[in-house]
C-alpha cells in the first residue's frame, strides 16, 4: 500500500496487527513471497511452482509462510484483496498468483519486471 493509502481493516485485532505486519514486509523488500511452508519445504503445489520459478530465475526474495500464523494467512488476503496464496509483491504492489506469475513467466514478463525492482536475475 501506498503511504497515502490507508490499510484495509478486518475489526478483527489479531488479523488487523497482521495486516499492519504485511504492509511493513512489502514495503521493507523489493519481492515478498506469501507461501504456503518455505521455499526449501513447500506445503502446497503452487507454492512450490512460484518459489522454484523465483529460484530458477535467481531472483533473491523474502518468503513468508502463512501457515506459521493464521492471523497473516487471513490477513494477506485481505490485504491484496486476492482470495487464495501463493501471491507475489513486487515493489509494494500485488503481481498475483500462481497462474499469473507462471504466464508473465512463460511470455517474459515476470524476469524484467523483477529485474525493474532491483532483483538481479
Amino acid at each position: 500500500m501506498s503511504e497515502s493509502a490507508t490499510l484495509p481493516r478486518t475489526g478483527h485485532a489479531e488479523v488487523d496487527d497482521a495486516i499492519a505486519r504485511i504492509d511493513g514486509i512489502v514495503n521493507s523488500n523489493p519481492v515478498v513471497l506469501f507461501m504456503k511452508g518455505t521455499p526449501s519445504f513447500p506445503m502446497c503445489g503452487f507454492s512450490a511452482r512460484v518459489s522454484q520459478v523465483l529460484q530458477e530465475v535467481g531472483v533473491p526474495f523474502q518468503a513468508v509462510n502463512v501457515l506459521a500464523d493464521g492471523a497473516v494467512r487471513e490477513g494477506v488476503k485481505v490485504y491484496g484483496n486476492w482470495p487464495t496464496i501463493p501471491q507475489l509483491y513486487v515493489d509494494g504492489k500485488l503481481v498475483g498468483g500462481c497462474d499469473i506469475m507462471l504466464d508473465m513467466h512463460r511470455s517474459g514478463e515476470l524476469a524484467p519486471l523483477l529485474q525493474g525492482a532491483g532483483a538481479q536475475s
